[in-house]
């Protein structure tokens, strides 16, 4: 199985958060460890793709955009 890029991860971090996720269900869902989870929750965070509310992680609008095209570009 191939390694994953940060692109990947981003996305599947993503794709986990859609619907409201603690760190927990992401570190899980996403096959990471909390090490890893905080550095890429950070990024996220500081452009726009991801929010924190109440301890939940959501997927933001833009986030949601940055999923279609990862789809897209995937499925191509």
């Amino acid at each position: 199985m191939a390694r994953r890029n940060n692109i990947d991860i981003c996305a599947d971090i993503l794709r986990v958060a859609q619907v409201g996720a603690k760190k927990t269900r992401i570190v899980y869902r996403a096959n990471l460890n909390f090490k890893i989870l905080k550095n890429y929750l950070k990024m996220l965070k500081e452009n726009g793709l991801l929010k924190n509310e109440d301890g939940f992680y959501l997927t933001t609008s833009k986030g949601a955009q940055f999923l279609e095209q990862y789809n897209g570009i995937i499925s191509f």
